[in-house]
Order: structure tokens, then sequence, then C-alpha cells
């Protein structure tokens, strides 16, 4: 019988293929610590699995580390990344703030904080004092074990040379070389990655093996999605998956997008919408934390205007759920903070979606929290320093 999904054994003269990539990757994340583990995420077969972890352990990236009882049979064997105490860094830009931390193999958060950041200055006057705060955080920690760094981005981000593309609320970001100009300053791997791409991987670290299909949704000033196929991030044929933000909506009409287009979902979900509407009504609201303040305190207009928010994105998000039947639905951003608008996205998706495809689905607030983000960039560094280091040892 053929292996289930088995990825392609590309191997080359030190034995070394695209499986022991996911190896590195499941060992890193948290989510499998055992041979046998590995092959039910990686759909691979044992003998495949124990020949990669056999080569990576000869080269020093997996070690082994004690043993765990096992129903029924002798004791499996833990692993863990060689050099365990290696850690990445890794910020989560908003438009006003960064939230930075040090994440460590295995999904561990520490030294969490936030700092003020001026995204609308442009990188070259924002980005010298992150990476102050970045290296006072390396001290801290110790040079010698730091892996890569990671940069969690509120706009679109073009994975392979680690920039923004046509931000909308980012001015003079666009196509600025971030990855290349962090790795000269840290001389080591950089990962750069969308905000809702980051949530969904930090998110899906944390959550049960069985939750292998599913949507992250970001609701902050913008709107964003992650998605998670087979466990792995789905980014589609130009990286633009999940992009709900800009799918039309009739009440929406003929409101002006940021993306230049009229009625986008974004013209009446986000909360750059909701402070526009509440102003207009009269309110006092500035920002979208003026909005959650409102809310929090059950003022009447700002809860109404909420919760309309919340239906406008379960409409649209329930016709990606009913294309994808995914296993879990997470809400993340500052607006998931709102239980008015948690519940009128879930009340949409139980109206609207088929009975089958919501008979098992979680939807539920991102765990993590305001710390998902950071959890994915730390991630996504640790994985490309661990590509890297993999690409090293196993020659051209």
């Amino acid at each position: 019988m053929p292996e289930k999904s088995a990825p392609q054994h590309r191997r080359n003269g030190t034995g070394f293929s695209s499986l022991a990539e996911g190896v590195l990757e499941l060992l890193a994340s948290g989510e499998a610590a055992t041979r046998t583990e590995l092959a039910a995420l990686l759909g691979a077969a044992p003998s495949s699995v124990s020949f990669a972890v056999g080569q990576l352990l000869e080269h020093g990236l997996v070690a082994e580390e004690g043993t765990r009882s096992s129903t029924g049979g002798r004791p499996r064997k833990v692993l863990r990344l060689g050099g365990h105490d290696g850690y990445a860094v890794a910020a989560d830009l908003g438009g006003n703030h960064a939230r930075v931390g040090a994440v460590h193999a295995g999904g561990g958060l520490t030294d969490v904080t936030t700092v003020p950041f001026a995204t609308a200055e442009g990188p070259e006057a924002a980005l010298p004092a992150l990476v102050e705060t970045l290296t006072a955080l390396i001290d801290r920690h110790g040079r010698d074990g730091l892996r890569g760094v990671g940069l969690c981005l509120p706009g679109p981000v073009d994975v392979e040379p680690g920039l923004v593309t046509l931000p909308a609320r980012m001015p003079g970001w666009n196509r600025f070389p971030v990855r290349d100009w962090l790795e000269e300053r840290f001389a080591v791997p950089v990962a750069v990655e969308n905000d809702a791409n980051c949530m969904a991987v930090g998110e899906h670290g944390v959550r049960p093996a069985g939750h292998r299909q599913t949507i992250m949704v970001k609701a902050g000033s913008g709107i964003g999605a992650g998605v998670l196929v087979d466990g792995r991030l789905y980014r589609g044929g130009t990286g633009a998956a999940g992009e709900i933000t800009h799918v039309r909506v009739e009440a929406a009409q003929d409101t002006p997008c940021s993306c230049g287009n009229t009625g986008c979902l974004e013209t009446v979900a986000s909360g750059a919408a909701l402070v526009r509407v509440l102003h207009a009504r009269g309110l006092a609201v500035t920002s979208t934390e003026d909005v959650v303040r409102l809310a929090s305190d059950a003022d009447p207009e700002a809860t109404r205007a909420v919760r309309q928010a919340g239906r406008y994105l379960g409409q649209v998000l329930a016709a990606n759920v009913n294309f994808f039947n995914p296993d879990a639905v997470y809400l993340g951003g500052i607006l998931s903070t709102l239980e008015p608008f948690v519940a009128a996205v879930r009340s949409q998706l139980y109206e609207v979606c088929h009975p089958l495809v919501t008979e098992h689905l979680v939807i539920e607030r991102a765990s993590l929290g305001a710390d998902a983000g950071l959890a994915g960039a730390g991630r996504f560094a640790l994985q490309r320093a661990l590509a890297e280091a993999l690409r090293a040892v196993a020659g051209p």
C-alpha cells in the first residue's frame, strides 16, 4: 500500500529529504515528540520517518531525551531539537506599537512586552528602535542561543524576498527589503510573514492535533485570515490566500475601501469602519481601542455597531466555511475580545452554513490571544533557521 500523502524523498548524498524538513518543523512547533507521532502527522511510513530521524540525529539537528511510556508496547524515545536552548526573538507590528518576545523551540514564550512602534513613519525611521529592543532581549537570553528573528507584519507579504507588497496602512513600506535589512544587523536567518498567517500558525501549535483544517480570522483595524490545510499554512498561488477583507458586501454599497475599490467587507466590519461609523454618530472615538472600550462598557451605540460588524464578517466567512469545511474557526485581533462581536459571527455561521459543516465545527477565540501572532512569527523564524542548518549539512 502506498504511503498516505508521503512527501517526495528527494535524497541527496547525505540522505536528507523533504521528510527531514517536516520532522524538524513538527519538533520545533512541539506538535510531535516521538517517531510514532511524527509518522502519523506526516502521513509517512514509520520506516521512512525512522530513517530521516536517524540522519538528523547523526548530524546533531535532533537529539533523544528520555522515554515516554506507551500503552501495550515498549517505551518510545522522546525527540527534541539539537541545541534545545536555542530561541528566536520575534516582533508583531501594529499601527502604533509592537509586541516583542522570545520564542523557544517547542513554542514557549518569554519576556513578552509591548513597545511603541511608529509604523506610519516608514521602515527606515521605525525599524532602528525595534532593533535596539530586540538586541536588549538577545543580550538577556544570550547571543549564542539565538537562532533567528521573526517579524509579523499587518500587510501582504511576499515571503521569498521577505518584504511587504502594496500595504494599505503602511506608508513607505512597499517592497522595502525588510528581511535583508534585519539579517544584515542580526546575522541570523530572518522570517517575515503576514499577521493573520502568523496567528494561524501560532494558534495551531497549542490546539488539539485533530484540528488540521482551520481558519484564523484577525479582526482589528483591518480584517485578515490565515488558512491551514492538513496542519500546514496554505498560501495560495500568489500568497494571497485568506484575503477575505476585500470580498464585496451588499450592505457596504459604494463605500470606498483602502484597496481603491468600493463595497469591501473592510468598509463595514473592521475596526477602522467602526471608528468611522461611531464618529459619524457623534461618539468620541479615534481608534479601534476606543470602540472596544465603549462596547466593553456596554455603550448601546457601540454594542449595536460591533454586533452588526460581526454579522457582516460572519456572512462572508460562512461562504468560506461551507466551501472549505474546516475543523475550527479561530477569532483573533482586538475585536475578538468583545463577546457581542464573537456571538454575532458564531450566530451567522450556524445560521448560514450547512448543518454537516457546523456539526463538529469549533468556533472560538484564539487561546493565545494577543500572543498568537508573536508565537507564529517566532515559529517561522525557527523553521527558517532549521531549514538553513539542514541545507548546510546536506550540502549542494
